[in-house]
């Protein structure tokens, strides 16, 4: 069938067929996770020198350090003012809907345990350790470290330095160009067993932890759906709008990026296609080169609307009373932690426990209460990341000049 030779056909398939296994045969369903994890590190694989080659291409074609300065500016101010109003709009939702009341959780009966390692992490979580741990150690650590913001930096002062070079540079370029596109055919390569990967990590996730563990959580999973859906097409749609173009289209457009997300539970699972995609929209290289990794790190406008809900929904569910001023003020303690809940792994639970042992006013034992349901809840914050990181890259990319809108419309199929 020809419907079966496309990918996004090919894993949603795989989705469904995943998730029936986990609930008919939940035994044999939870032996599959070996096949989403393997997937996952294979893309990370490449990520970092994906990233590296595509900015420093770019930059080295510009030869422009004031530009590349202005569209980091940019990028950052913009992050700030999403995810501010990401923040916001979960804390708004939850203290309306309120999903944590009626539960009467003891925190001293809850299982600390179970939160001991997140705990532990967050009182790492420090503004200078985050800062010193974006300056690699050596070159080739930047590549080792797993982490996104290490490999934009060298690629900055790489790519910089290569233009200044002139003439002299331009067989480096060259070089590294030519490893980007042995790195993309990686990319096509691991991409084939996309299907798979969804299938597994699916498997794994209803046979782990079964349709019956979500029902005492149910009413704040929808909360946190619904809220991700509502800012992706209204907060995003409008942000797009405002510069000409259309959210239902871009979101279409993404749909096989949308559908491995939602299998693997990842979101970096989609960054290399999605730098692709960008570019074949009109986005300018440098600009996606440098836009959607720094985005990974600083706009994960999914896990900003997760946080304030979860934290707030401890507060209702252990009975906590909680004054307006407590919750400004838990606010703005994510305002800064939530940016560096990629630098580490399990990063929203770890910035979620650090920001409950900062403000003191909730019990971070009560984290115990969402581990059953983080699984679930993690299809939301990635899916939404990705659509934020997608729209950010494009508007920057438009007020930049960068953009061909020409090039965009017709890619989205939405004419000139």
């Amino acid at each position: 069938m020809r419907f079966l030779r496309n990918l996004y056909a090919q894993v949603l398939v795989a989705i469904v067929a995943g998730a029936l296994l986990g609930h008919f045969a939940p035994a044999t369903a939870v032996q599959l996770k070996p096949l989403g994890d393997a997937f996952v590190k294979l893309i990370k694989l490449v990520i970092a020198p994906l990233v590296f080659t595509t900015l420093v291409t770019g930059i080295g074609s510009v030869g422009d350090l004031r530009k590349v300065g202005r569209v980091g500016l940019k990028s950052l101010v913009y992050f700030e003012v999403v995810t501010t109003v990401a923040l916001a709009l979960g804390m708004l939702v939850v203290n309306v809907v309120r999903p944590g009341d009626g539960i009467h959780a003891d925190p001293a009966k809850l299982d600390a345990g179970a939160v001991q390692g997140f705990s532990a992490t967050a009182k790492h979580l420090t503004a200078t350790e985050f800062v010193l741990g974006v300056i690699p150690d050596t070159f080739v650590g930047a590549f080792t470290s797993g982490e996104l913001l290490p490999v934009l930096l060298l690629a900055v002062l790489f790519g910089v330095a290569v233009s200044r070079l002139g003439a002299r540079g331009k067989p480096v370029l060259e070089l590294v160009h030519t490893v980007g596109d042995a790195v993309m055919g990686i990319v096509a390569l691991v991409m084939r067993a996309a299907p798979l990967a969804a299938f597994g990590a699916m498997a794994f996730t209803i046979g782990r932890y079964g349709a019956g563990t979500l029902l005492s959580l149910a009413k704040l999973m929808a909360c946190v759906y619904v809220t991700c859906a509502v800012f992706v097409l209204v907060g995003l749609g409008l942000v797009m709008r405002a510069n000409g173009l259309r959210i239902w289209p871009l979101l279409w457009y993404l749909r096989e990026e949308f559908l491995l997300v939602l299998g693997t539970s990842s979101s970096e699972s989609a960054l290399p296609r999605l730098m692709e995609k960008l570019e074949r929209l009109g986005c300018a290289k440098p600009v996606v080169g440098l836009v959607v990794p720094a985005g990974y790190s600083f706009n994960l406008d999914g896990t900003s609307i997760y946080l304030t809900m979860a934290a707030v929904f401890i507060a209702q569910a252990t009975d906590t009373p909680l004054t307006l001023a407590q919750q400004l003020g838990i606010l703005g303690v994510l305002l800064l932690t939530s940016k560096g809940s990629a630098a580490v792994t399990g990063g929203g639970f770890v910035t979620l426990a650090a920001t409950l042992a900062a403000t003191h006013s909730l019990p971070v034992a009560g984290l115990a209460l969402l581990i059953g349901v983080d699984r679930f809840m993690s299809e939301a914050r990635a899916l939404t990341n990705l659509a934020g990181n997608a729209v950010a890259t494009m508007v920057i990319a438009k007020w930049e000049g960068e953009l061909d809108l020409d090039q965009a419309k017709a890619g989205l199929g939405t004419g000139k």
